[in-house]
């Protein structure tokens, strides 16, 4: 007896045979709010990720850089992941290749 009611109520309109996509329409805000955060946050995120550690695997000697510290200075060695960096004449640091924030284009040590 269970079975045929529950067929039964199956086939009415309104019993059992919507659920489906109730359940969607339900589901379909967090859905849509978890493609517009990957859009806005996540791949923006991972491409500057990707950029970031492309310009570190290209560093180069005589590099003029900024590291996550703020302290600027130009490469004058390379060995695996430390450099080591003058930010001086004659006052040189090494640093770990990872806290190196960015490429500065113009020669920093010359001068203000």
């Amino acid at each position: 007896m269970g079975i045929d009611l529950a067929y039964a109520m199956g086939m009415q309109p309104g019993g059992g045979g919507g659920q489906g996509s109730s359940q969607l329409m339900t589901f379909l805000p967090i859905i849509l709010i978890f493609v517009v955060f990957y859009f806005l946050l996540i791949r923006p995120q991972q491409k500057q990720k990707k950029e970031h550690q492309n310009l570190l695997t290209n560093l180069k000697v005589g590099d003029n850089v900024l590291t996550s510290g703020g302290i600027y200075g130009r490469i004058t060695g390379i060995k695996d992941d430390k450099l080591t960096v003058e930010i001086s004449d004659k006052v040189r640091v090494k640093i770990n290749r990872s806290h190196i924030a960015g490429v500065i284009k113009q020669d920093v040590l010359k001068g203000d």
